[in-house]
């Protein structure tokens, strides 16, 4: 296959939003009176049951966007032949949540497993949830095949929601040739990025150290949980924490809003066709993105192949080293699949068996969420031409290594996201005061959480 096409899906992916239409609303809302405890996680499935659904004729339904994932599949379906599965793309993004849930609340045509982003897991959860708890089908050692910050996402509230497949731990590109032209080195800190900002700045009128999309809540959001930000978390039921313009938020979104109004950097937007000819052509000398954020790179400005480099992000504090993740997706089973046991081996199988594993990696370009996969020298030892013969693999997964564990979702995140470009992205794109755009985005999701009755803390 080629880059592209996959690189622009990840990317697609990784910044669509979920549907917003009325009945997604109504599905959102709590139910009316006292919250209804949680269930207690059921007992662990006798393995002599899982043995005897992956040897009985079954048909699964599977629900992804991952291209070619066909091949990982005929992985589980050599291994058990008695299982077909069907595999479909319903759509990417907001398309594939909306028929999604409309086949949850229809109660039929829903499939056995789904693709579901890690910000997007508590929504499918609410109240009994309508994703099946996979504790009692997976290995209690599960939990130490993937870093903690990668469980806790997929662990919360109680239960395991998904199968881990892809991450998107964050990093710096840069293209060493432009920043060695102006005198300059990758930044360390977000002090020596500001200032190298302005220097390249003062050097290349017509270029830009880095762009600020105002239509990117996801990289915004990363950058929040580098600093440190934990606006977000949801107990699972009732209550909700917005936290987003506390004062370590406003340090970040001003440091950023400071570029964009000083014309400093610029404020385009991302991810459409004058973007790419943007890379492609230097206008910017650097690119914080994630770790699916090489390949695309590689895939969109191939003229610029050998200049470019991969980097740590800048720090706020120049003593230690902290990243955060954009994107990343699971494997989940819905409550309403007749085939939960085989169903939850499927999920299971295409992401923790090491071949199928690597290939998602090798092939498909996923960035690995198991550390076996992270530390596969198969994986790791890649030299890429496109970035100077740089082990760029290598770099992330080091970078993986320093990804904070505790950054938690809210059961709305599509609004949240969309509501981004109404405020915060709106004072970026107008070159307005951020700090005041963060609050209206603080505002307006607080608003959105008490009128669809959730309790705000």
């Amino acid at each position: 296959m080629s880059a592209t096409p996959f690189t622009r899906r990840k990317f697609l992916i990784s910044t669509a939003a979920a549907a917003s239409s009325a009945w997604f609303l109504a599905a959102c809302s709590p139910d009316e009176g006292s919250a209804p405890e949680a269930a207690p996680s059921p007992s662990t499935v006798p393995q002599a049951d899982i043995d005897q659904a992956l040897d009985t004729e079954t048909t699964l339904t599977f629900w992804t966007w991952v291209p070619d994932i066909e091949n990982e599949v005929k992985l589980f379906t050599t291994k058990y032949p008695k299982i077909k599965v069907n595999v479909t793309n319903v759509g990417q993004g907001a398309p594939h949540y909306q028929k999604l849930r409309s086949t949850i609340q229809a109660g039929q045509g829903a499939p056995d497993v789904a693709q579901v982003e890690f910000q997007f897991i508590n929504s499918f959860t609410l109240g009994e949830g309508d994703l099946l708890d996979l504790t009692p089908y997976v290995p209690a050692t599960l939990k130490d095949s993937y870093p903690e910050w990668v469980w806790s996402q997929v662990f919360t509230n109680g239960g395991l929601w998904g199968i881990p497949q892809d991450t998107g731990p964050m990093g710096l590109l840069y293209r060493d040739d432009l920043l060695q032209a102006a005198g300059l080195q990758a930044p360390k800190t977000y002090d020596d990025f500001a200032s190298a900002a302005q220097t390249y700045r003062s050097k290349n009128p017509k270029s830009y150290l880095v762009n600020v999309a105002p239509n990117q809540p996801g990289q915004l959001v990363a950058y929040l949980w580098q600093a440190g930000v934990r606006p977000f978390s949801f107990d699972g039921q009732q209550t909700v924490k917005v936290d987003l313009a506390n004062e370590q938020a406003k340090n970040v979104v001003k440091f950023w809003g400071d570029l964009v109004t000083s014309g400093t950097a610029s404020n385009d937007a991302d991810f459409n066709d004058s973007w790419y000819q943007g890379l492609a052509n230097g206008k910017w000398a650097t690119l914080p993105i994630a770790a699916w954020g090489p390949v695309f790179l590689q895939g969109t400005a191939g003229k610029t192949s050998g200049k470019w480099r991969a980097a740590d992000l800048p720090q706020w504090d120049a003593s230690t080293i902290v990243s955060s993740n954009w994107g990343g997706s699971t494997n989940a089973v819905l409550k309403l699949s007749k085939n939960q046991v085989a169903a939850s081996q499927l999920a299971l199988f295409i992401n923790t068996d090491k071949e199928s594993a690597l290939k998602f990696a090798n092939e498909q370009f996923l960035f690995p969420a198991m550390k076996e996969i992270l530390a596969d020298p198969g994986f790791l030892n890649e030299e890429f031409k496109f970035y100077g013969g740089q082990k760029v693999n290598e770099k992330f997964a080091q970078i993986s290594e320093t990804v904070g564990t505790d950054f938690q979702w809210l059961p709305f995140m599509d609004f949240v996201y969309t509501n981004f470009n109404e405020t915060l992205g709106k004072a970026f794109a107008d070159k307005t005061d951020a700090v005041a755009g963060l609050q209206a985005w603080q505002d307006a999701c607080a608003k959105f959480a008490k009128d669809q009755g959730f309790t705000v803390a």
